[in-house]
């Protein structure tokens, strides 16, 4: 089967899928390549609450195919990092599902996600060390940021595979699920997600972030803002709220290829 990264949309939830099964999923120079600009799309897709990313079959992503990253490493390493900010900075909120192994350059992409689940069979591993690679900066530094230093380290510095409940304690996972049960749990999870308000996910997101250069835009996104009448009115008057207020359109994008 070709490597390729599939996608479909349903119930304003976007899903990308990591296929490559003659290599455990891991990610072909195209298919580094391919994902920001698909994210660009799904960006501008009013239609688009939140979006899910995972392996096809028994696996997330074994990392990166090697045999396909022609050139220097630091080029190679490039495409990951381009791909891993692009997911990063997706204007609404992110789920990794993770089956099976999620190593390497998988774990780049989940870390990269607002939230991750997981089956408990999963396994997890951050692996330059087994090639004699430098991490980016910006990957560890999102790492850290998950596990903490001491964490980062070990899983930096030997390259070996936690299970997840290891990686539940230590932040890496928001949830781990019996092996079977993580797609009806993603589905339950994002529909609480694309019922809730883009304007509260999408400020919340940027500040978790550490941004501190839109401020003045979610201020004047919050002056006089639809959702807010809305949730309180629903509030008042006992019912679930109809949040309509989209963060599609060019000022709100902040995903790059």
């Amino acid at each position: 089967m070709e490597s390729q990264l599939s996608h479909h949309v349903e119930g304003a939830v976007a899903t990308v899928v990591i296929r490559h099964p003659a290599k455990r999923n891991a990610m072909t120079a195209s298919m580094w390549r391919a994902l920001p600009p698909l994210l660009e799309a799904f960006a501008r897709d009013p239609g688009v609450r939140a979006l899910v990313l995972t392996g096809e079959g028994g696996t997330f992503c074994a990392g990166a195919d090697i045999s396909t990253l022609q050139g220097s490493p630091q080029e190679a390493q490039g495409l990951a990092v381009a791909a891993e900010e692009a997911l990063a900075a997706f204007p609404r909120p992110t789920l990794a599902a993770v089956r099976g192994h999620c190593v390497g350059g998988g774990a780049q992409l989940a870390a990269a996600c607002d939230l991750r689940l997981a089956e408990e069979s999963a396994l997890f591993g951050v692996t330059p060390a087994r090639l004699g690679i430098v991490y980016p900066a910006s990957s560890t530094r999102r790492l850290v940021s998950l596990v903490g230093p001491a964490t980062a380290k070990y899983l930096l510095f030997t390259a070996e595979l936690i299970d997840a409940g290891r990686a539940l304690r230590t932040g890496l996972l928001d949830e781990v699920l019996p092996d079977g049960e993580l797609d009806k749990r993603v589905a339950e999870l994002t529909r609480v997600l694309v019922a809730r308000s883009q304007l509260t996910q999408g400020a919340a997101k940027e500040f978790a972030e550490g941004r501190t250069d839109r401020d003045a835009h979610w201020a004047r996104q919050a002056q006089g803002n639809p959702d807010t009448a809305e949730g309180v009115a629903a509030f008042l008057e006992r019912r679930r709220p109809r949040f309509t207020w989209s963060a599609a359109g060019p000022e709100n994008v902040t995903t790059s290829g």
